[in-house]
């Protein structure tokens, strides 16, 4: 009989309930963006973040499209409004139209080519707080 190791014990996740409103649009790690946190890191205590990502400003390549990783254990993307070209390491540059999604592996390299100017994403990641690192060439 095979013993099990016993698994780490999180806190009891809450409920998130986030509902639209544009003043929740903040600030975050890019500065090209606005995130709207959706609540799902406190709701989960860290285990995992979903937050809706919109464009501020017009795509410079200069600025915008930089190669880059995450280090995540899942990330997932979908296209919620608009469209983005995004390019990924072993794959090229993909257009993801309103309605794709893509996962991105850890640490997989990455960058966002182009996007159009009402471009919004739904991003999922575990866990909620992660490593970003750019790309030197």
């Amino acid at each position: 009989m095979a013993v099990s190791s016993p698994q780490p014990t999180r806190p009891a996740q809450d409920v998130a309930v986030s509902h639209y409103s544009n003043a929740d649009f903040a600030d975050g790690l890019r500065d090209y963006a606005q995130y709207r946190d959706l609540g799902v890191a406190a709701a989960t205590h860290g285990l995992a973040r979903a937050h809706v990502l919109r464009f501020t400003r017009p795509c410079d390549p200069a600025d915008v499209s930089k190669l880059h990783w995450h280090d995540t254990e899942f990330q997932m993307v979908y296209v919620l409004k608009g469209w983005v070209k995004t390019e990924l390491e072993g794959k090229g540059e993909i257009m993801m139209r309103a309605g794709s999604a893509w996962t991105q592996p850890p640490r997989i390299r990455h960058k966002i080519n182009d996007y159009s100017d009402d471009c919004e994403l739904l991003e999922i990641i575990l866990p909620a707080d992660f490593e970003t690192g750019e790309v030197v060439a």
